[in-house]
């Protein structure tokens, strides 16, 4: 019998038993996990939940739901105060492009993947790959879920200090990884405006921008 590639043989990362996320799961009584199928695995993993439900009025259904395992992330802002300037970065997304975005060009904050790393070290990595920016001290803004309804990612949100001394490279990303980045330093006024009349669209960066202008270094408080 032939084995399954990421359940009983490994698949062509190395995994196997993807489909045992969420089987253990007991920190709500009001859930109850049934099976777990693992309907696709590329890079990332899709999986079929099964579970039992109790709902508000003490019902119990059982529910299917698919989720997209694409691990945790971590993005960082960098400023400079004294310049009132921030760097932000302008790639090419595909998935932005098909969805009526006018050209898939985004304008963001430099952000990736975990991977192996704790959250401080993943965007410490990040932003010397694509922003060529060696940075200092970092406050941890906040972690959310960015779309919880499917996908399972947990992105940790970061914002540091930074001066023209600290770019020690040219960023751009990893070639080999078909990154092709553009690094944006612009006002801080015009990187705000911009996510009013929707030249940056991006959830993340929106929300660390709106942070700086409310509780950041651009504050009013401040």
């Amino acid at each position: 019998m032939t084995g399954r590639p990421g359940v009983d043989v490994p698949d062509g990362r190395g995994r196997t038993g993807l489909d045992q996320a969420g089987r253990a799961l007991d920190r709500n009584p009001g859930v109850v996990v049934r099976d777990v199928e693992l309907t696709s695995q590329g890079w990332h993993v899709l999986r079929r939940t099964t579970f039992d439900h109790r709902r508000r009025d003490g019902r119990w259904e059982t529910q299917q739901r698919e989720t997209y395992d694409r691990g945790n992330g971590a993005v960082v802002l960098p400023y400079d105060v004294g310049r009132r300037r921030v760097l932000l970065t302008r790639q090419f997304r595909y998935p932005a492009y098909v969805n009526d975005h006018p050209d898939g060009m985004l304008v963001e904050a430099a952000a990736g993947l975990l991977d192996a790393d704790d959250p401080l070290t993943a965007v410490r990595r990040e932003s010397l790959e694509e922003l060529g920016l060696r940075l200092g001290d970092l406050t941890e803004v906040f972690d959310a879920y960015m779309s919880p309804g499917s996908v399972t990612e947990r992105l940790h949100f970061f914002a540091g200090p930074y001066t023209p001394a600290d770019r020690t490279g040219a960023g751009g990303g990893l070639e080999a990884d078909g990154e092709d980045i553009e690094v944006l330093e612009l006002p801080f006024a015009e990187a705000l405006a911009m996510t009013r009349d929707g030249r940056i669209v991006d959830g993340k960066t929106i929300m660390l921008l709106q942070w700086a202008a409310l509780d950041g270094p651009f504050g009013s408080g401040r």
